[in-house]
């Protein structure tokens, strides 16, 4: 149990760190009050945990070996692909991550449903409305993500308790780096290193999977 909790913890710190909702998180607590992004940043992402949480338990259903050996495969193709990336990355990022956060958080005046929803709701609920928008766009982000589908992995060759405890965990951790102290950390972040380590991590697991 202890080591899924910090294989989890370890996993989702370091993937989500520098990841594109994280840069979401920084956007929006530049712009808003910095405990309704938090706790709306936190909500989405640890309901993505337990989906994911319960995704996994669903795969574990399948017998045991195929279970096993595809989460080690998995483990590896993600550390091998990250470390390739890392490697092609320039030294000096051009943050590409962040264009993308600050695509995602514009695009919501682009729909026009969501945009009157938001606008009316905030109008009339100005935190709640900023809850829910930043709730549903974080979550929107965050499906298909890698964190995810590492999630999914876990839980499915390990305890779901403690995976989902050190995943959210994880998640808070990066949600407080990003909403307090996001503006100084987001241009210190290096792509490159946080992708190459995330990397080395998946590999670590992967290989320490085979073994186990």
């Amino acid at each position: 149990m202890l080591q899924a909790f910090t294989a989890s913890l370890l996993l989702i710190t370091v993937s989500e760190l520098g990841d594109k909702t994280f840069f979401i998180a920084v956007i929006l607590s530049m712009r808003y009050d910095h405990r309704t992004v938090f706790s709306s940043v936190l909500v989405a992402l640890a309901l993505m945990t337990v989906i994911s949480v319960m995704l996994g338990q669903a795969i574990s259903l399948l017998p045991k070996a195929y279970v096993h050996y595809a989460a080690i495969a998995l483990f590896l193709i993600f550390g091998i692909k990250l470390i390739i990336d890392a490697i092609k990355m320039p030294s000096q990022s051009d943050g590409v991550v962040v264009k993308e956060a600050e695509e995602a958080v514009e695009e919501k005046n682009s729909i026009p449903i969501f945009g009157k929803f938001f606008g009316k709701m905030s109008a009339r609920y100005p935190h709640l409305g900023i809850w829910i928008q930043a709730c549903v766009m974080t979550f929107i982000a965050e499906w298909g993500d890698r964190t995810q589908i590492s999630t999914i992995a876990l839980a499915a060759a390990n305890d779901p308790v403690s995976v989902t405890l050190g995943a959210i965990l994880g998640h808070a951790i990066c949600t407080v780096i990003a909403v307090i102290g996001g503006r100084l950390v987001a241009g210190r972040i290096s792509e490159r290193i946080i992708t190459g380590v995330g990397g080395g991590l998946f590999l670590i697991f992967g290989i320490t999977a085979y073994f186990s």
